[in-house]
C-alpha cells in the first residue's frame, strides 16, 4: 500500500540538508552561545551566521530576528508583547477572523483581561481580506493591525504588500511614539507562505512578520520574529538576557540552523517547486470535482498556496474520512494541526459564511516535494468508493446551494 503524506501544512520532513547542517551543533560543537569560553564562542559564532543567513533572505537586519520556540511564541510575542508595550498609545487592534488560533486567541485574551478593543474582519466567501477592508477598521487608537499572509488552512493569498504600504502612508499622520515611528504597526503571519512566496520585507511593507521552521522543511520547536528596529516589545518570560531580554532562555543552536538553512533552501527553490506543485494541485481538484458529486473547494480558485487543496465533501464527517484515508496509506487533515484533539468545525470554514455541516465536511491535502504524479492518481482512485461508503452511512444532508 503506497504511503502518501499530504499534510505538510502541519508538519514537513526534515530536509536531509538541513539535518547535515544541524549534526555538528547536536554533537561536537554543544556549546552554550552565552559562555564566554572558546567552546561558546563556537557556537554564538553560528548562531550570528544563521542570524545573518535568514536576514540576507528577508532582507533585514540581523538586530531585527528574534528567535523563539515556533510560530506560536512568535504571534503571541508579537500580539501580546507589542500592545502591552504600546498600551499607553491605544488599546485597539484589528486582526481577521480566519487567523491562525495563536493570533486570534492571544488578541481575545487583550480583549478579555486587559481592556483592548479587537475589531475581527470576515473574509469574503473565497477567503480573502481587502485592503477596503483594513482600512476601514483602522482608527485613531488602533496600535496593530494582522493579517496572515496565507491562510493556513485553505491556503488563501493575501494582498500584504498592497496592505502594508497603504498603513505606512496612514502613519504619516498617526500616532507618533518614541523612536521616532508611528502608529498602528503592521504584522504578518507567514509561517505558511515560506516555502512559495516571496519573504522580502521592504516590499510587504510589514512592521513584524512570524516564520516557523517545521513549516519549511525544517527542525520543529524553533521560529522566528521579524521585529522592525525601533518596535518595543515587552517580554512574555523572564530570566536571562538572550534575544535582547525579549526571548530570554539559551538558543535552540542547532534548530535555528537548522531554519536558517531550510529558509535558504526553499527561497532558493521556491519558483520552480511552486510551479511543479501547482500542476499536480490542480489536478487534484479537478479530479476530485470530476469524480466525487457534491463537493466544495474552499478558498479562492487561483489566489492560494500551489500546495493547498481544502475541499468540503458534503454529507460526511471529516474526522471519519480522515480515518479512512488513513487505512489507505493518505495522510492528510481536517485543518489546522494546532486544534486536532477538538471535534468543533474549523473556525476558518465557519468565517467563510458557511455551515457547521459544511465545516465538518471539510479536508485538507497540502503537498509538498515528495508528492508525484502517482500519488496524485492513487488518491483520486481511493476517495471515491471511500466518500460514497460514507455518505451511505450519513444522516447528514448539506443544502445544495452550498456545492460547488
Amino acid at each position: 500500500m503506497p504511503n502518501v503524506y499530504l499534510d505538510h501544512a502541519a508538519t514537513t520532513p526534515l530536509d536531509p540538508r538541513v539535518l547535515e547542517a544541524m549534526l555538528p551543533y547536536l554533537r561536537e560543537n554543544f556549546g552554550n552561545p552565552s559562555s564566554f569560553h572558546s567552546v561558546g564562542k563556537e557556537a554564538k559564532d553560528a548562531l550570528d551566521d544563521a542570524r545573518e543567513t535568514m536576514a540576507k533572505i528577508l532582507r533585514v537586519r540581523a538586530d531585527e530576528l528574534l528567535f523563539t520556540s515556533g510560530g506560536t511564541e512568535s504571534d503571541n510575542m508579537a500580539v501580546l508583547g507589542f500592545c502591552r508595550a504600546n498600551a499607553i498609545h491605544g488599546k485597539h487592534l484589528v486582526v481577521t477572523s480566519f487567523e491562525h488560533h495563536a493570533v486570534i486567541e492571544a488578541a481575545m485574551h487583550l480583549e478579555k483581561k486587559e481592556g483592548f478593543e479587537v475589531t475581527y474582519l470576515s473574509p469574503d466567501h473565497d477567503g480573502m481580506i481587502s485592503l477596503e477592508q483594513v482600512m476601514a477598521a483602522i482608527r485613531s487608537d488602533t496600535i496593530f493591525v494582522s493579517v496572515m499572509y496565507a491562510n493556513n488552512e485553505i491556503g488563501t493569498i493575501q494582498p500584504i504588500g498592497e496592505i502594508g504600504n497603504a498603513i505606512q502612508k496612514l502613519r504619516s499622520g498617526g500616532t507618533k511614539v518614541p523612536g521616532n515611528l508611528a502608529l498602528p504597526v503592521f504584522h504578518t503571519d507567514a509561517c505558511q507562505a515560506t516555502g512559495a512566496l516571496d519573504l522580502d520585507v521592504e516590499k510587504l511593507h510589514v512592521d513584524m512578520m512570524t516564520i516557523n521552521g517545521s513549516k519549511m522543511y525544517g527542525p520543529k520547536g524553533v521560529g522566528a520574529l521579524y521585529v522592525r528596529r525601533g518596535l518595543k516589545l515587552q517580554p512574555l518570560q523572564f530570566g536571562g538576557s538572550q534575544e535582547k531580554g525579549i526571548r530570554p532562555g539559551t538558543e535552540n543552536v542547532a534548530g535555528i540552523i537548522g531554519m536558517a538553512k531550510a529558509l535558504e533552501i526553499v527561497q532558493g527553490e521556491r519558483v520552480a517547486e511552486s510551479a511543479r506543485l501547482t500542476v499536480l494541485r490542480d489536478k487534484l481538484i479537478a479530479g476530485i470535482r470530476e469524480r466525487v458529486p457534491k463537493v466544495r473547494l474552499n478558498g479562492h480558485a487561483t489566489k492560494r498556496l500551489p500546495n493547498n487543496v481544502n475541499i468540503s465533501f458534503m454529507d460526511i464527517e471529516g474526522e471519519a474520512f480522515i480515518l479512512y484515508l488513513d487505512a489507505s496509506g493518505i495522510y492528510a487533515s481536517t485543518g489546522s494541526a494546532c486544534t486536532s484533539t477538538t471535534l468543533d468545525p474549523s473556525h476558518v470554514i465557519l468565517a467563510l459564511g458557511l455551515p457547521y455541516e459544511v465545516a465538518h465536511g471539510s479536508v485538507r491535502f497540502s503537498l509538498g516535494h515528495a508528492t508525484t504524479d502517482a500519488d496524485i492518481a492513487y488518491v483520486l482512485d481511493t476517495i471515491p468508493p471511500l466518500v460514497e461508503k460514507l455518505r451511505a452511512l450519513s444522516p447528514v444532508r448539506v443544502d445544495p446551494k452550498y456545492y460547488v
